[in-house]
């Protein structure tokens, strides 16, 4: 089975770790070396400012960053994230709607991987985007 394969038996199933659960958070599309996650940020992520805190946008790149190099590998692997650096364009409300994640892969070696990730509206409005250096290891 193909780190891939994984990724879209989970889907299949319909199945999301508890982070997901609890941020909302889907995986809606993965292909080779490329995955998508939606999310529709409400009050409950805003932070003191009244926006959507700099976190959740930061928890959905990270996220796709990381997966992006599950989707590659030829095994299920475990990717930690070594450094991921947020860029962020435009603030966050409830009235932007649903957004998505949109990570893939630069380059990817046998033990470190780097990504970048955007994330956009249905309009394609770029809100943040991320890079990220990851380590890759064998899943235990």
């Amino acid at each position: 089975m193909t780190g891939l394969d994984e990724i879209r038996k989970l889907m299949a199933v319909g199945k999301r770790p508890p982070m997901m659960e609890l941020l909302d958070i889907d995986l809606i599309e993965a292909d080779h070396g490329r995955v998508v996650f939606a999310a529709t940020p409400t009050q409950q992520s805003y932070n003191i400012m009244g926006i959507v805190h700099g976190g959740y946008a930061a928890t959905l790149l990270d996220s796709a960053c990381g997966v992006a190099v599950s989707a590659a590998a030829e095994k299920p692997v475990t990717c930690v994230t070594l450094e991921l650096k947020v860029a962020y364009h435009a603030a966050l409300t409830d009235q932007v709607g649903t957004v998505r994640a949109i990570g893939q892969i630069v380059s990817m070696g046998r033990r470190v991987a780097y990504t970048e990730a955007k994330l956009v509206d249905a309009n394609d409005k770029l809100f943040a985007s991320a890079t990220s250096t990851l380590l890759i290891t064998e899943r235990r």
